[in-house]
């Protein structure tokens, strides 16, 4: 069972959801310690007083805000649980608006909100269901962390979840990140999309999505653990300079197919458009093209009077 991170309650209107949150994801990264070349010590960070010179405990340790170099504001845990603000003990709906309204650029990591008792129970299934019927989330304000900020609600199976929004002043302007003036042809974007179409999926799921880097670094340890040798890099691929984007397109589109059918048996496939020819004027033979000539010539001798014919 996760672990509770704050208790509190949803409220919607006049209707109040008492609600513990949960995250709703799980690290499984392998985590390193620094140790001591010499003797494999652990090495630790120590939290020391700079006045006293000495390392302190927990117990000693709280937090305030620096207002000069020699005065500092301490602020305790019950000033944060009690401040004039609404949202510091409830996540406040403000409104709800179309998913696909908000830029995921602003959406960070998400929680599960359990119903908190019995009493929960109805609220919470009533505000689940009108947000799964209306197609719609849940923009709210709440108060973690010694920040209040913005959160999106939305059901998943039936849970509610909280998603921490990002402020709008928060979001960079990415404008001064275009990339210069280029063209791109309507065909070319018909060879993306088709590539695109090669390397759809139904789900995020099997084994093009799985940690690999977290799987090399466990078969690392074990090889070192059973002093076996280690497992052999894959040599890097350089990367290609793209001289010919229809000629990559293609390329990339076959790539894809034979992969897919090597998985799958079948492969759906768009069809890259054939690049335009150019047109070119056909040649005349010589003899046609000379015959054209001499009859040009007759009707012009013909319309100038007095003109003398030309010898051939």
């Amino acid at each position: 069972m996760p672990r509770t991170i704050w208790s509190g309650a949803i409220t919607f209107g006049l209707v109040t959801v008492p609600i513990q949150v949960v995250s709703a994801s799980e690290d499984h990264s392998i985590r390193f310690h620094q140790y001591h070349l010499a003797d494999q010590g652990r090495v630790r960070y120590r939290k020391v007083c700079e006045l006293e010179d000495r390392e302190v405990s927990q117990d000693e340790i709280g937090k305030g805000y620096e207002l000069t170099r020699t005065r500092v504001i301490p602020i305790t845990d019950e000033d944060l649980s009690n401040l004039p603000l609404p949202t510091a003990k409830a996540i406040e709906i403000d409104a709800f608006v179309p998913l696909e309204s908000v830029d995921p650029i602003r959406i960070a990591e998400g929680y599960y909100l359990q119903p908190a008792g019995q009493v929960a129970a109805k609220p919470y299934k009533l505000l689940a269901k009108a947000l799964a019927r209306s197609s719609k989330v849940a923009v709210a304000k709440y108060a973690w962390s010694g920040r209040e900020r913005l959160g999106l609600l939305r059901v998943r199976d039936d849970v509610l979840v909280l998603h921490a929004m990002r402020w709008p002043d928060e979001i960079r302007d990415p404008s001064e990140l275009l990339p210069a003036p280029a063209e791109v042809s309507e065909q070319e974007i018909d060879g993306a999309l088709a590539l695109m179409e090669t390397m759809t999926v139904d789900a995020l799921e099997g084994p093009d999505f799985t940690d690999r880097y977290t799987e090399a670094i466990a078969r690392i340890i074990e090889a070192k653990r059973e002093e076996k040798p280690l497992p052999e890099a894959p040599a890097p691929e350089e990367p290609a300079q793209v001289l010919d984007l229809m000629a990559a397109l293609q390329q990339s589109v076959q790539k894809a197919k034979a992969s897919r059918t090597g998985d799958t048996g079948h492969a759906e496939v768009r069809e890259l458009p054939k690049p335009a020819k150019k047109t070119a004027a056909k040649k005349q033979p010589a003899e046609k093209t000379a015959a054209k000539r001499t009859a040009a010539r007759k009707t012009a001798e013909k319309k100038t009077p007095g003109r003398r014919p030309r010898t051939a």
